[in-house]
């Protein structure tokens, strides 16, 4: 039976992967805006609310390298599995919590298997791809995880009208069916044996192509993870990636809606037309973004993702206009779409064959950018303006832009 893509068609793997994305993407949309009413009702302030979103978000970080870790070790289909029933318990016992700490305690240890489960995908996806459909892979993947979280949040919303703790049973729910679904799917014998270890190549814009570069194996010293720091392709995928959490899992969601109303003088509604219309760009652009990927090149994908999303965020310096800010929404949808897929195909292509700790420090920046991205850009609109905040923010962006130029062109993604 074809697995591999010999014939052209994507691994069953990524499928499989892409639908456990949708599914837990779903249940997170879900119970995120049931948890600061939930919270509420401990007779807690607003402080308190975001210390209990951040926790979570705080020890899926602090976590995320001892899951590659764990990876390179265990497998990631039993660390997948077992990420994804930590989070399923932890949060279905949230619901249940009587007071704030535990809550927190819960909402924490579920940061913890949320890293398992992420870093375990992902390591799984790049490992079972070819190099030469890597950028579709990725794309397929992150395609899960955009239309469950654009889904979400309007069922999410009426559950909690119910009452705010159907979300969290809800959730829990959905993440034992996404393990299950890992489970029979991703069965041990299904799963095709790691790859040879590739050397830290990069991209010229070519086809995939052999690397001479020796790593060491799987499992040895740091995982791979030293040579592929050497190698510059990582490091764009790195300085890429901590943009894509510094903007779009962080001040897009924190600053836009305070920009619109604040600024624009617009209602909240312009402020969700603005994000819709950078969601929908995402989901039609990620359609070619893999594919780009894989055929155009890494380095030139790269260069383009990273100056969309810059380029659409320095327009927010500008001058306000509603006009301008739903066009720099798009074109930051756009931009976004090949930042899900082109960095990520770039980390296979670096990381050895089972590389945990390699897709750990990838997943890690993001979180980091998240973590730091809002806090930063609301300090600077506080002490200066919305239009200094977004400065910044550009700038982060392009630091992923002057990292992919720096992309050497010689050597090419192993195949």
């Amino acid at each position: 039976m074809r697995r591999r893509g010999e014939d052209g068609s994507l691994p069953r793997e990524v499928g499989v992967l892409a639908i456990v994305a949708f599914v837990v993407a779903l249940g997170f949309g879900v119970v995120a805006p049931a948890i600061p009413l939930f919270v509420r009702d401990y007779g807690v302030g607003t402080t308190a609310v975001g210390f209990a979103v951040s926790a979570f978000a705080f020890f899926r970080f602090v976590s995320a390298f001892g899951s590659g870790a764990l990876v390179e070790r265990a497998g990631e289909r039993a660390v997948l599995a077992a990420g994804l029933a930590v989070v399923a318990v932890t949060t279905g016992l949230a619901g249940l919590a009587g007071n704030f700490p535990l809550f927190v305690t819960l909402r924490a240890a579920g940061g913890i298997g949320s890293a398992m489960f992420t870093v375990a995908a992902l390591s799984l996806l790049l490992r079972t791809a070819p190099a030469a459909q890597r950028g579709r892979a990725a794309a397929t993947y992150q395609g899960g995880f955009i239309l469950g979280g654009i889904a979400g949040p309007a069922a999410g919303g009426f559950l909690a009208e119910i009452s705010p703790r159907v979300p969290f049973f809800v959730y829990a729910g959905f993440l034992l069916i996404a393990g299950a679904v890992a489970l029979v799917l991703l069965r041990p014998a299904a799963l095709p044996p790691a790859d040879p270890p590739a050397g830290p190549a990069v991209d010229d814009g070519g086809g995939p192509e052999p690397s001479t570069a020796a790593v060491p194996p799987p499992g040895a010293g740091d995982g791979g993870l030293r040579s592929a720091l050497r190698s510059r392709a990582y490091v764009a995928a790195l300085v890429a990636n901590l943009g894509v959490g510094w903007v779009l899992f962080g001040v897009r969601n924190s600053l836009v809606p305070l920009y619109v109303t604040e600024e624009l003088g617009q209602t909240v509604a312009w402020a969700g037309a603005g994000l819709l219309a950078g969601s929908v760009a995402q989901a039609v652009g990620l359609l070619r973004a893999g594919r780009l990927s894989d055929s155009w090149g890494r380095r030139p994908s790269l260069v383009v993702g990273t100056g969309l999303a810059t380029a659409s965020i320095a327009v927010l310096v500008l001058p306000p206009a509603t006009g301008a800010f739903l066009l720099a929404m798009a074109t930051f949808g756009l931009g976004a779409s090949l930042l899900a897929s082109v960095p990520a195909a770039v980390v296979g292509d670096v990381s050895p064959a089972r590389g945990g700790r390699v897709v750990a420090v990838f997943q890690m920046v993001a979180d980091l950018g998240a973590v730091v991205g809002p806090l930063v850009a609301g300090w600077l609109t506080d002490a200066f303006s919305f239009q200094v905040a977004f400065a910044v923010s550009a700038a982060v962006l392009g630091l992923g832009l002057l990292a992919a130029l720096a992309m050497p062109r010689q050597a090419r993604p192993a195949a």
